[in-house]
């Protein structure tokens, strides 16, 4: 019985193995959307001009999440993984955190990225938003408060893939 290697998992996850990420195939009839003329390579390297955004955050991101388009800003943090999860029973409502359904590579390079970003971008509206909400508190209230940093920032950086928009208060990289 063969042990399963390299090669098999990414036969499984639908990569060729080349390096590059995966890149989405309209469907017979499928209209692409707005942002569907924009390479996979164009929103790579639109994300590699952001300060704190490096080779390996936007091949992953660009490979793993904006190769495809997106309705809305919920369907980013979905099929990132990190779209909140509502519990109703009668009267009570309550959040149950995020749902992790969603791409695991993705999610993680998020969070990370997240975090850089607080370092590398600190003008910028989401740390302010960070440094205000956790102020210097340590522990499990700073990793809830990057999770969301990481929803926050994921929707702002399909919002500039799509539309040009840097996020307030960012930086690019000096050319």
């Amino acid at each position: 019985m063969p042990t399963p290697g390299r090669a098999d998992h990414r036969h499984r996850r639908g990569r060729s193995g080349d390096g590059g990420g995966r890149h989405h195939v309209p469907e017979e009839g499928e209209t692409p959307g707005p942002g569907a003329a924009d390479s996979a390579e164009s929103k790579i390297s639109a994300l590699f001009k952001l300060k704190s955004i490096g080779v390996h955050f936007s091949r992953v991101l660009g490979g793993e999440v904006y190769y495809r388009t997106f309705r809305n800003r919920r369907g980013v943090g979905q099929t990132i993984g990190l779209a909140s999860s509502p519990f109703q029973s009668g009267d009570m409502a309550r959040d149950q955190g995020i749902a992790k359904a969603g791409n695991g590579r993705a999610r993680k390079a998020m969070t990370e990225l997240a975090w850089l970003w607080r370092r590398h971008q600190p003008d910028s509206a989401l740390t302010r938003w960070f440094n205000e909400r956790v102020g210097d508190r340590k522990g499990r209230v700073r990793r809830v408060a990057i999770v969301a940093m990481a929803r926050k920032l994921a929707v702002a950086l399909w919002r500039y893939l799509e539309t040009g928009l840097v996020p307030e208060g960012a930086v690019l990289k000096r050319a």
